[in-house]
């Protein structure tokens, strides 16, 4: 990796490959020990990776924890672009202990700080919509911080567009923080994002960093339920990646299509799977996780290559999303209603 993007509209440059850091901890079935999360550390910044991403509830804590020592092992802080998020509960006997209230993000600051070994975040995300704390509480506490010298850069993760676009219309309307950039999961099976978020980064100017590439690992064809193949692992933990997107006839499509373009192109699916992801617009860094260093070595090799035009063409159409009220009216013919006066006609009532 020996290029780098600006996340979004900001002058934080970052690698087009992000350390996703989710798997650093074995409180969990499907984590990595402290020696192979170094390893897997290690091998990314040597390779030339900057964008390492935790958050405060990876393996309970324990993510962030070694995250932070192997910065520090290798005098890396100013070096490594280093990111985090807060939301989710630390203390079920606690209201307060979670969510996106001044009182939590501020304690979920402090507790992150201390296990990553740092007095300051370079990108502080939220990381999912708590469905009641107002944006401009969420913009007024993240300003405070940002003038704090605590955080520099703050995104959104896993929110409403019209959440991410309040805040940001909030942001440059009071002279605030704004949102720089924006996390969510995306890949050739999960696409919805393209109808709203998308386009409200290109509108603006937010980075994408998406998550989940391989869709938990359908894309490499680590899971077939239809083969009795279905290995526990981080994927059984996620509730918007289930095994069920694997049984739909548009999953078939994109499954069948993403075979026959690597068949072309003599690559596996997973990368050309996080090939195509990555090169999407808007995305400025694409998360990458991996629980062993031989899978986060095989990730980071899947930007070496082009996918064709036609190919590109092949997996957009397999896995373009369905068309709905009201994005139908967005589409050409009834846009061009509204452009030629020859095409418009009077109202009638029935009959």
């Amino acid at each position: 990796m020996d290029s780098f993007t600006t996340l979004g509209r900001s002058g934080l440059k970052v690698s087009p490959l992000c350390l996703g850091t989710m798997t650093f901890g074995t409180e969990v079935d499907w984590g990595a020990d402290e020696a192979t999360a170094r390893g897997m550390f290690n091998h990314y910044v040597e390779a030339g990776g900057n964008f390492v991403d935790t958050a405060d509830g990876y393996t309970r804590g324990t993510s962030e924890k070694m995250v932070g020592r192997f910065i520090a092992e290798r005098g890396l802080r100013d070096r490594v672009v280093l990111a985090t998020k807060f939301t989710f509960g630390s203390d079920q006997n606690n209201p307060n202990s979670g969510g996106n209230g001044r009182k939590n993000l501020y304690r979920a600051v402090e507790a992150s700080l201390k296990r990553l070994q740092t007095d300051y975040i370079d990108v502080y995300w939220l990381h999912a919509w708590d469905t009641m704390t107002p944006v401009e509480e969420v913009m007024a506490s993240i300003d405070a911080l940002v003038r704090a010298g605590k955080v520099r850069y703050f995104g959104m993760s896993d929110v409403p567009a019209w959440y991410a676009a309040r805040g940001q219309t909030i942001a440059e309307l009071r002279g605030m923080t704004p949102i720089v950039a924006l996390q969510l999961e995306y890949s050739l099976i999960e696409r919805n994002i393209e109808r709203e978020h998308i386009p409200l980064a290109q509108e603006l100017g937010l980075g994408l960093c998406p998550w989940s590439p391989l869709a938990g690992g359908i894309l490499t064809g680590k899971y077939r339920p239809e083969e009795g193949k279905t290995e526990a692992g981080r994927f059984d933990a996620m509730t918007s990646t289930a095994l069920d997107k694997t049984r739909t006839e548009r999953a078939s499509r994109v499954l069948a299509a993403l075979v026959e373009v690597a068949a072309e192109l003599g690559r596996t699916k997973a990368d050309v799977a996080l090939n195509w992801v990555a090169t999407r617009p808007t995305v400025t860094s694409t998360i990458v996780g991996a629980r062993t260093q031989a899978q986060l070595e095989a990730n980071l090799k899947a930007l070496e290559f082009t996918i064709p035009v036609p190919l590109r063409q092949r997996l957009d159409e397999a896995g373009a999303i369905e068309i709905i009220h009201p994005y139908n009216y967005f589409e050409p013919y009834i846009q061009s209603l509204m452009r030629s006066g020859s095409n418009i006609r009077p109202w009638k009532p029935a009959g």
